[in-house]
């Protein structure tokens, strides 16, 4: 059964009279003395179908007076230079309706000011998806994705897939959610960092990742999910600077994407994407002179919060801004302290828009320093002899970084809740829908 000819978004290019069948929901009804309008939304746009009383049967009358967000076919002719969408209409041919509406909508999308808070519009999504100004969040988050794919395969990194469930907890940590594996114990992946450099230790050269991880933090802010989805970097034969050269590129590749193929959608959110032509680099040691010259009282070796990744971008009148040379003590202790001076390590944090969307380093790859910064920190390295024992058979020096999906669109589409750019967001409340 053929539902549609064309989208709405298609009909500029047909002429008046032309035959056209268009599918989609009905966004509003107003049934008049003698005339009837239905104006019908598809993902590509709206158009209004009118319909005279006197030519049509009560059959087909009673199929058009129907409850909002009805999802129905209509055959029609295309009128133009009649008003509605840009000058064209649809003067009605026959209608079939392909989803009824049963009880009342949780909420009408068409009424902005009805539109409720957060929640229930997550409790409903089906219907909060419906909106177009939803639809153009995730139209960007699309854009990302494939703009981060896209640059790295252009630079010859080859896209892997790890696995999500693990046996052991590969960061050390207790922050893990557990599952049930059949007799066996075991957890969701909360990073692939042992597994990129698995892949760099077993002969790959550049290697990236689109992948989901999970973190069982009771965070209750609007920055942090317990399930992200990460954009994973990592490079064999490298140092933080090559390392960070690719993300470099990475986001201004993203960010020129975003800005060429979602203009609509960023107008309709009211964000605009600027491409910066320099991301300044500044060393930990600098930006806290700099917060400490703009009435702060840092202390060197104290980690930052929000509200100074926001004021770093502001001194350096910056979208974006790369933070390196960060305290050894500070960092993961998989991060590579400096041949220099041991007390920084090479890492690095890329703050944009004020906040920070990605974290990387270049890795310790010799077992036996590994071992030493571990028993250094006050652990045991035998609890992190799986983690070690990657690196025995030899390995190339390697550096890597993460870029968390659901933030960079946030950011980019000037949202201010991380669950806005997520389609089915889970934190420590929400495991529905």
């Amino acid at each position: 059964m053929i539902m549609r000819s064309h989208y709405i978004s298609d009909l500029d290019s047909l002429n008046d009279g032309d035959e056209v069948q268009i599918a989609g929901f009905v966004n509003e009804v107003r049934d008049l003395k003698n005339i009837c309008f239905i104006v019908l939304r598809d993902a590509t746009g709206m158009v209004q179908v009118t319909a005279k009383k006197a030519n049509y049967t009560p059959e087909i009358l009673e199929k058009i007076v129907v409850p909002k967000e009805t999802v129905m076919s209509i055959k029609g002719k295309v009128a133009k230079g009649k008003g509605a969408n840009a000058g064209i209409e649809i003067t009605l041919g026959d209608v079939e309706i392909l989803g009824k509406v049963y009880g009342k909508v949780p909420f009408d999308i068409t009424d902005k000011d009805a539109i409720p808070e957060i929640d229930v519009r997550l409790d409903n999504r089906h219907i909060d998806l419906r909106r177009k100004e939803i639809q153009a969040i995730f139209k960007i988050r699309a854009n990302i994705q494939r703009a981060f794919r896209e640059y790295l395969s252009s630079q010859k990194f080859e896209e892997v897939v790890p696995t999500l469930i693990t046996g052991s907890i590969t960061e050390g940590g207790t922050d893990v959610f557990e599952v049930k594996y059949f007799e066996k114990k075991a957890y969701l992946a909360q990073s692939p960092q042992l597994y990129k450099q698995m892949c760099i230790a077993g002969g790959f050269d550049r290697v990236f990742m689109q992948i989901p991880i999970f973190r069982a933090e009771p965070h209750a802010t609007t920055t942090h999910l317990n399930e992200v989805y990460q954009m994973d970097v990592e490079l064999a034969f490298s140092d933080d600077n090559l390392a960070m050269n690719y993300l470099d590129g990475t986001l201004k590749h993203i960010l020129s994407e975003v800005k060429n193929n979602c203009s609509k959608e960023l107008e309709l959110l009211n964000s605009n994407v600027i491409v910066p032509e320099k991301i300044p680099r500044i060393t930990y040691t600098e930006m806290i002179e700099a917060l400490n010259k703009n009435g702060y009282n840092f202390t060197w070796g104290e980690d930052i919060s929000r509200e100074h990744e926001k004021k770093v971008c502001e001194i350096y009148e910056s979208e974006a801004v790369l933070v390196i040379k960060w305290p050894t003590k500070l960092r993961a202790f998989y991060s590579k302290p400096d041949k220099e001076n041991p007390e920084v390590c090479n890492a690095f944090d890329l703050l944009y828009r004020g906040t920070e969307i990605s974290s990387g380093a270049q890795r310790i790859h010799d077992p036996e320093e590994l071992s030493a910064q571990i028993s250094e920190r006050g652990m045991n390295p035998e609890q992190f002899e799986f983690y070690i024992r990657t690196f025995k058979s030899g390995c190339p020096p390697h550096a890597g970084w993460s870029i968390g999906a659901e933030r960079l669109t946030m950011l980019i589409c000037g949202l201010t809740n991380v669950r806005e750019a997520t389609l089915f967001p889970r934190d420590q409340n929400r495991l529905f829908p």
